[in-house]
């Protein structure tokens, strides 16, 4: 709870100017407490006279670490598949399961979900609770949060992984609020601490010029979310063998307050760089929007798709489902031609991960260059054109 001590406050109105939620109000020269704090503690550090002070709202330190095993993973499945971020945790949750010495599950909540279960085992799982519920059909976060909560409380897995999708940013927060667990979001990279056990979970912090490592010590289950594309899967094995326990869940968790009418599919949204072998990248170098014509010829060429820099999606030249980093998508691609992008931390973070980098900029002290794996410094509407002709040449011959 957050108290306000009437002798000390002033009514400056900073807390009402700090608070994000609005939930602060100085009436009559002191501050009053709305419903809608959080006890996100913002108010508390900028009171320059110690008016305020949060009181129980410490965490209690769990005293049955030791009852909480195994590593479970949330296998997203949607529009009648597998995510393939499903796949990519199931290949670091594989790592975690075997530096513990536990089983891997994997969560599989969906409607009609066919083979999908046997697929998770060929990738690595040991366990999958399969949910198959014709209420699951279109993602729900109330029912969602609800069926996962109960399956944590009852089976205590140590570590709960999630994709960072849209799905998985809508509804494990909930999760982890109602089975009192700590989260980390946006992590790429996740390792088991040798001297406890306890999951080191990184990701980039203020505005990724950092990379910070957090940790859960004192409550389980440790959960992540983590981004798509930047964990490699386990190869399917075929023999692979596992046991596929299906969950009837009770009639209450299949209630929501809000009802899903239809879900539509925006038809740019259809672009999914994530998906591609080859990407063609362009960025401030461009200079101007007609600069993408250029790179799409090229993206033709190579049978490559066109992704973007965050700096000509913000500047409009090209839309936001093509954007590469850490405010955009994580990409793993065979190859990366990088033009005329200049080679920020914040886009390095999203791309650093491809098997090949081409970085083409006019700037031979550009940062790309320390990333890229061949480089070629020039102006990129010389040295595309040409490009574009050698490769018509190796086809044509």
């Amino acid at each position: 709870m957050l108290k306000i001590d009437e002798t000390l406050c002033i009514g400056c109105g900073i807390c009402e100017q700090q608070c994000p939620f609005g939930a602060i109000e100085v009436v009559d020269g002191i501050a009053v407490v709305g419903d809608s704090c959080t006890l996100c503690g913002a108010c508390v550090e900028e009171c320059e006279v110690g008016a305020l002070r949060i009181e129980g709202g410490g965490r209690a330190v769990q005293q049955d670490l030791a009852s909480f095993s195994g590593v479970w993973v949330f296998a997203e499945f949607t529009r009648g598949r597998l995510a393939p971020v499903a796949t990519e945790l199931l290949g670091v949750g594989r790592r975690l399961a075997d530096a513990r010495g536990v089983q891997l599950a994997a969560v599989l909540l969906g409607h009609m979900t066919g083979d999908s279960a046997a697929t998770l085992i060929g990738h690595g799982a040991d366990l999958v609770y399969r949910v198959d519920n014709p209420a699951l059909e279109l993602f729900s976060d109330e029912i969602y949060e609800k069926i996962v909560s109960e399956l944590i409380r009852q089976h205590k897995p140590e570590i709960v992984l999630a994709g960072a999708t849209a799905i998985g940013r809508s509804f494990i927060p909930g999760v982890a609020t109602s089975v009192d667990a700590g989260l980390t979001a946006d992590c790429t990279g996740l390792a088991i601490r040798e001297e406890d056990g306890v999951l080191l979970q990184t990701r980039p912090a203020f505005g990724g010029n950092i990379m910070a490592t957090i940790v859960c010590p004192d409550t389980r289950p440790q959960m992540a979310t983590v981004r798509p594309k930047v964990m490699k899967e386990v190869p399917f094995a075929a023999d692979r063998s596992g046991e596929i326990i299906d969950i009837m869940p009770k009639p209450h968790q299949l209630t929501s307050r809000i009802k899903v009418l239809e879900s539509v599919t925006e038809a740019r949204g259809m672009v999914n760089i994530q998906e591609s072998d080859i990407l063609v990248s362009g960025g401030r170098g461009l200079e101007n929007e007609q600069g993408f014509e250029l790179l799409g010829r090229l993206a033709e060429a190579l049978g490559a798709k066109v992704s973007a820099s965050r700096a000509v999606v913000d500047a409009g030249w090209i839309p936001y489902p093509h954007q590469v980093g850490q405010t955009g998508k994580t990409v793993a691609p065979k190859l990366y031609i990088a033009c005329g992008i200049s080679g920020a931390i914040q886009h390095v973070a999203g791309m650093q991960s491809s098997e090949t980098i081409v970085a083409i900029n006019r700037d031979g002290d550009a940062p790309i260059f320390d990333v890229a794996d061949f480089g070629v410094v020039g102006d990129l509407y010389e040295v595309i054109p040409k490009l574009i002709a050698a490769i018509e040449r190796r086809r044509g011959s």
